[in-house]
């Protein structure tokens, strides 16, 4: 990876494709298959998808249609356990971040349309000593509330508010950041595994908001 991103071309990519499947592709869907019994007894309404495409392992491929930068690849490797109800990347679920410098366990919900920010809002309002409950315990001890932001109130809340903060949230995820020792280190697996079970609080909370089961 930190060769991909000094020489992010197709050309390059594709005379070192060999070493990207053996050394990155091929781990991280192994990582996946043993993965998923851990995440059977944490939650049965999440899977792990061993498949090369389509499945819990991102894509190498950036979609640049949209973008400024055209560098066609990413330099981090993405794993992805979503909610077995729905396919959408925005979904609840929890993520794996792998790339030099910048290692992390996510959970929860980015970048949610706004229908759905609006009932994690609801929710919050409706519940908010279930939502405290939710973001601290094993979760608060682990992760840090991250993403973006409005910088007004969201419309039907007052600006005084007790959890103005929270309901002012565009995304509703926690990060757990990691040493790139720890990812590479043989009780990883457990580790992670570890980290889920953590944020089962969290995210059972999302699922009730946007109705799905835990």
């Amino acid at each position: 990876m930190k060769e991909l991103r000094d020489h992010n071309t197709r050309e390059w990519f594709a005379e070192n494709k060999a070493r990207y499947l053996e050394d990155v592709q091929e781990p991280a869907i192994e990582f996946v298959a043993d993965f998923e019994p851990h995440l059977r007894r944490i939650t049965p309404s999440f899977r792990a998808d061993a498949r090369p495409v389509g499945g819990s392992l991102f894509r190498i491929q950036r979609d640049i249609r949209f973008s400024k930068d055209k560098t066609p690849y990413k330099t981090h490797t993405g794993i992805h356990f979503r909610h077995r109800s729905a396919s959408d990347v925005h979904a609840p679920g929890f993520y794996l971040h792998l790339e030099p410098g910048t290692v992390f366990a996510a959970v929860g919900i980015w970048h949610p349309d706004t229908a759905t920010q609006r009932r994690i809002r609801d929710k919050m309002a409706a519940d908010p000593a279930g939502w405290r409950r939710a973001k601290g315990g094993s979760f608060g001890k682990t992760y840090e509330l991250t993403g973006e932001t409005l910088k007004r109130p969201p419309p039907g809340f007052p600006p005084d508010h007790p959890l103005i903060e929270d309901l002012k949230r565009k995304d509703f995820v926690g990060e757990a950041h990691l040493s790139e020792k720890r990812a590479t280190s043989a009780g990883f697996l457990e580790e992670y595994a570890g980290l889920c079970r953590a944020a089962v609080p969290f995210l059972r909370f999302l699922c009730s908001a946007v109705g799905v089961p835990v």
